[in-house]
């Protein structure tokens, strides 16, 4: 691994709390109260989710990004900094505050509720060329949420590539279903694309994850497409692989996706194979689910290796 920047990683994202509320049964019926099995507040947000699980593989990650000058504001960025992410970069404001993700957590599902707050001020024209000069990647995710990031994210990304990083995009699901032409000028500017399988279609114009991944990869250098449970399918150039998901215990699925990313991009980030990089994604995946919340449960790389059945 090069020594020459400070950072593996700069993640330029969102910042939010979530609330898992989990259960059997956690769909609400208005008019009833419902009671739950448990509810944890825990460090949120997809971008945050990613950084940690990077972090704990032993990646060296930076985050720039926005956040309340408020309790949840501080919860976050304690946590994060606990968990050894550089928060020199996010800047705190009055208002509006910080974001909060409720998330409704059932043993094979979950529905989300977010207050955006925050997460729609950061600009692309707010990362500076010298924060892209720290890192050798840039990684973004949930763009569609992130409403001022959208418009400026291929620029971004662009810029990020002639400093000489590479570039990630996780764009998460559009709550407007349109997939519109901002994310596809992003697609441009991608080494590394990590959509799920149902996100894989919409962005392609496909009906298959599988139809999906060759239409991204005609377009895309590295394409690794989630199928949650079930493992994930990648393409790398000619190159294809799957992996299987692992069996374990699931607790809750938040921030799995987002943990896969963070195992993936380790791999890519030190030249492993596109399989190998797969298997790495699935096994932080899987692991992540064992805990409430995206992060409690994110594996070390030796926690991982040894799920995949090597050692480090």
């Amino acid at each position: 691994m090069s020594g020459e920047r400070p950072f593996d990683l700069l993640v330029a994202g969102e910042i939010n709390v979530d609330l898992i509320l989990s259960g059997k049964r956690v769909r609400p019926e208005f008019g009833r109260e419902r009671l739950l099995d448990d509810a944890t507040l825990t460090l949120g947000s997809s971008s945050v989710i990613f950084a940690c699980g990077a972090a704990r593989l032993g990646l060296r990650v930076a985050f720039l990004g926005l956040v309340g000058k408020d309790a949840f504001g501080d919860f976050m960025l304690r946590g994060m900094e606990e968990r050894g992410i550089d928060t020199s970069r996010v800047v705190r404001v009055d208002e509006p505050r910080t974001g909060i993700t409720v998330s409704l957590s059932e043993p094979a599902d979950r529905a989300m509720l977010t207050y955006l707050g925050t997460i729609a001020l950061l600009r692309g024209d707010m990362v500076g060329d010298a924060d892209l000069a720290a890192a050798r990647h840039l990684h973004l995710t949930t763009v569609f949420l992130q409403t001022g990031l959208l418009p400026g994210a291929a620029a971004l990304m662009r810029r990020a590539r002639r400093q000489g990083c590479t570039t990630s995009l996780d764009t998460g699901w559009d709550p407007d279903d349109r997939w519109n032409g901002q994310v596809r000028s992003a697609l441009l500017e991608t080494d590394v694309l990590l959509p799920n399988e149902e996100e894989a279609p919409r962005l392609a114009g496909t009906a298959t994850p599988e139809e999906a991944l060759e239409g991204l990869a005609a377009r895309i250098p590295v394409v690794a497409v989630k199928l949650g449970a079930r493992g994930a399918l990648g393409a790398a150039g000619s190159t294809r692989a799957a992996c299987s998901g692992h069996p374990v215990t699931v607790v809750d699925t938040t921030g799995a996706g987002d943990s896969f990313d963070a195992g993936f991009l380790y791999g890519y980030l030190h030249d492993w194979s596109l399989e190998r990089s797969l298997r790495l994604g699935c096994a932080c995946g899987s692991l992540s689910t064992r805990a409430a919340g995206g992060t409690p449960a994110q594996p070390t790389l030796a926690e991982a290796l040894a799920l995949m059945g090597e050692g480090k």
